[in-house]
């Protein structure tokens, strides 16, 4: 965070504020790239949502005017303790493989709810990196693939694009909600059905979130073995980067 700067919502503009460690109530981030971002409305949806503040849209409004419109950035917008603020960051490096380790446990306490859980989801990834993977998964009672602790998890069955079902305990991703509407729109089949991590076995596996895009599970560690057509993620990470726009 050395590199954050903080602007803080004063009620008709933004100010630099110093950095504080104040529980986060709400947030949402996105990839600018030279000026240009996807799914900008989705975000705003998803925080105006989880923000539940009447100021929220006027600071919605200012934030991304604020952005800057040459080089990569990840921008985070928060609600804390009744405080709106714009957290401008750096991009961290973007990849395009992931390695996946299954979470023992779900330490999410609002899963439905971007920001109150980002610090527990990161201790949960320090767990998956001690493990030799990138993404830790995340398990309902059932057994079944919920999500991911920074990014949806989606697979391939045949031809048709799966993913868990909509009434999941998640986050809904602003990213794998894009790639439905697309396969939607290009004749693809979408299927909503539960699966264990052993039924894929032999599968293509797929991380989607905002700073990758997509990214192909090259392996899982203790888990099943994965599979992927040659030429797939790399055609439909092209289609999702040409919806791209430029900030308003």
């Amino acid at each position: 965070m050395d590199d954050d700067r903080v602007l803080r919502w004063d009620g008709s503009g933004l100010a630099p504020a110093p950095d504080d460690s104040s529980p986060l109530e709400a947030a949402d981030s996105w990839l600018v790239v030279d000026g240009r971002v996807r799914g900008l409305d989705l975000h705003r949806e998803r925080f105006l949502a989880a923000a539940g503040s009447t100021d929220a849209s006027a600071f919605l409004d200012a934030a991304i005017a604020a952005l800057p419109r040459t080089g990569d950035h990840f921008p985070r917008v928060e609600l804390t303790e009744g405080a709106l603020q714009l957290r401008l960051r750096p991009a961290p490096p973007r990849g395009r493989t992931v390695t996946l380790w299954t979470s023992p446990v779900d330490p999410r306490r609002a899963p439905e709810r971007k920001g109150p859980d980002i610090g527990r989801l990161a201790l949960l990834r320090t767990r998956a990196a001690a493990a030799g993977a990138d993404e830790a998964v995340i398990l309902g009672p059932d057994g079944a693939i919920v999500d991911g602790a920074s990014s949806a998890v989606i697979w391939w069955l045949g031809d048709a694009l799966v993913m868990p079902p909509a009434d999941s305990p998640r986050v809904w991703s602003v990213t794998a909600r894009t790639l439905s509407v697309l396969a939607g729109a290009l004749g693809v089949d979408v299927i909503e059905a539960p699966a264990e991590p052993d039924a894929l076995d032999g599968r293509e596996v797929w991380t989607a979130n905002a700073l990758h895009g997509l990214r192909l599970a090259t392996s899982w560690v203790d888990g099943p073995a994965l599979a992927a057509e040659p030429g797939r993620l790399d055609a439909w990470r092209r289609r999702l980067d040409a919806l791209r726009r430029p900030l308003p």
